[in-house]
């Protein structure tokens, strides 16, 4: 079966080489240590070198990485924002920082991580509940799509953004929102035709 549901990029780093289902308990692990480790601005850089070396091993194109992280300008820049005016500057510096280099990371995983591979690693975890009437595969399914949905929406996010600065339009959330949120549709419909497809839809 190929890779059609993701955004699989083609390679050979060590980071392809991974298990899926590693990889994707190292994401939940660091996720979760940045978020409850990362909580002053000096501890920012420790996360930034770690998440860049990622990038590094995964041997992922420069453009791939600036394009992963421009579309979060404007949701980290409101809540910046609102961290300042509620909290403080470090507050929200810490914040923002924790989200996107989160945001990075699953985009690296999804990246170097055929979705055959999650699906099968997933299935594997939730092997265990299936006692409790949890269907393993429909949970692996749903988890993988949310990952692997990131980079699509993320790459969504830029085209709207460079489609309004075209247009010579000035920055208005409905602006970017409203588009975003219908190709978001859009793209789970993709997603519902490939899973009928595949005989996924009960």
């Amino acid at each position: 079966m190929n890779d059609a549901l993701g955004v699989y990029q083609p390679g050979n780093s060590p980071i392809h080489r991974l298990p899926a289902g590693f990889k994707l308990v190292a994401l939940a692990v660091v996720v979760i240590a940045m978020t409850a480790l990362i909580d002053t601005p000096e501890r920012l850089p420790v996360g930034i070198i770690g998440v860049v070396a990622v990038f590094v091993l995964a041997r992922l194109p420069i453009r791939v990485v600036l394009a992963s992280l421009r579309p979060l300008f404007w949701v980290v820049l409101m809540i910046f924002g609102f961290q300042v005016i509620f909290a403080s500057w470090e507050r929200a510096l810490v914040v923002c920082g924790v989200m996107i280099l989160s945001v990075a990371l699953a985009v690296a995983v999804s990246l170097t991580t055929r979705t055959m591979d999650m699906l099968a690693a997933l299935t594997r975890m939730f092997t265990p509940l299936q006692r409790f009437g949890f269907r393993p595969d429909r949970m692996a399914l749903v988890l993988a799509l949310a990952i692997r949905a990131i980079p699509l929406v993320v790459e969504l996010v830029t085209q709207v953004d460079e489609a309004r600065r075209a247009r010579g339009l000035k920055f208005m959330p409905h602006r970017l929102a409203v588009p975003v949120v219908l190709g978001s549709l859009h793209i789970a419909d993709h997603f519902a035709d490939a899973l009928s497809a595949r005989g996924l839809d009960d």
